[in-house]
């Protein structure tokens, strides 16, 4: 439930009767939630949006007259509500999701079997513990920055013992939308490398990498077993493994325990940064739900390196920044689109 007692009011959007019913069961079985309207395509879903105010929308994307993002996008031009959508296990299927995020939908789950999926019990945790944080989210629309990439040889190091920093970013609800704004706003010739943990399943990783490659002069990927980290370079930990940075700077993927309900996890990823790189490494930690980073942020700031964190006014969910900055730990508060100017400061 709300802050207030009652129930989250919620709109299932679905052009299939059978997955919005099955939805609906779902929910209505949980004492938190109240179905209070369905819809059978994007347009449809617009304007019940805009009749019934509901709290968190669950919002399919392949769908007749307005797909999901285009949906997605009408309703946070008309009366901004969170959007949870729904994606599938896909190449084209994340691409459609990050079309989605990019529209303003707050977060995705992932269909455990196509387009119409029997069975709904696999995902409810995951789905219902995301509609009650969506729930308290600020969703907005993000257009992302696009910078071509450099069509001569950018001259950049690899890395010295006295070499440039490395920037480890914590993010997760919210985070793909942020990037776009953060990464493609760096020059190509930036003298440290950045990697990136986003709370995303390993199907999506790679695409999260390819879609920052693409809107970016600096170069974009999934992080590799023993890559080492060169400046001008942006490596995205890949989903459902741990990144590990060892002796030499050089980058290990595991399969360690979840840390905080996830793999990665920035705190790993930090806490390792802040042994190998001392001072030279820094955190920043961005919107997302829970605490993971905090551990990892005041390993950094042990070792003497920079702390940051986005702002509550412009993180879709607060948990992570408040979380490290209640801890005492982030040197430096900064809105979203000051975040790229600052690590060029540094």
């Amino acid at each position: 439930m709300n802050p207030t007692g009652r129930k989250l009011r919620v709109l299932v959007v679905d052009d299939s009767l059978f997955m919005r019913a099955a939805i609906a069961k779902l929910l209505s079985g949980d004492g938190r939630f109240e179905v209070v309207g369905q819809a059978r395509d994007g347009a449809d879903a617009v304007d019940k949006v805009a009749a019934l105010a509901p709290d968190v929308v669950t919002m399919d994307f392949n769908m007749p007259r307005m797909n999901g993002a285009e949906a997605v996008r009408a309703i946070m031009g008309r009366r901004p509500t969170p959007v949870i959508m729904f994606s599938a296990h896909t190449r084209q299927g994340a691409r459609e999701t990050f079309e989605a995020l990019a529209a303003g939908a707050v977060d995705f789950v992932t269909k455990p079997a196509g387009e119409v999926s029997a069975d709904l019990r696999a995902i409810a945790e995951d789905l219902i513990g995301k509609l009650v944080a969506a729930a308290g989210a600020r969703p907005r629309a993000l257009a992302p920055i696009q910078q071509a990439k450099p069509t001569f040889p950018v001259q950049l190091s690899t890395w010295p013992p006295t070499g440039p920093r490395v920037v480890v970013v914590g993010v997760s609800t919210g985070g793909p939308a942020a990037l776009s704004r953060v990464i493609p706003a760096l020059p190509a010739a930036i003298r440290f490398s950045l990697v990136i943990v986003q709370h995303m399943p390993a199907s999506f990783t790679a695409t999260l990498a390819e879609r920052l490659n693409s809107l970016a002069a600096v170069s974009v990927r999934e992080a590799r077993d023993g890559d080492i980290p060169a400046a001008g370079m942006v490596f995205v930990a890949p989903g459902d493994r741990h990144l590990e940075v060892s002796d030499g700077g050089v980058l290990r993927l595991s399969d360690g325990p979840l840390v905080h309900g996830c793999r990665p996890s920035a705190d790993v990823t930090m806490t390792s940064a802040a042994r190998v790189f001392g001072r030279r490494a820094v955190g920043l930690v961005m919107t997302g739900m829970g605490r993971d980073g905090a551990a990892g942020m005041a390993a950094i700031k042990r070792a003497d390196g920079v702390t940051l964190a986005q702002d509550q006014a412009t993180s879709v969910i607060f948990g992570m920044p408040k979380a490290a900055i209640d801890a005492g730990v982030v040197d430096q508060v900064l809105p979203l689109d000051d975040i790229a100017a600052r690590l060029q400061q540094l």
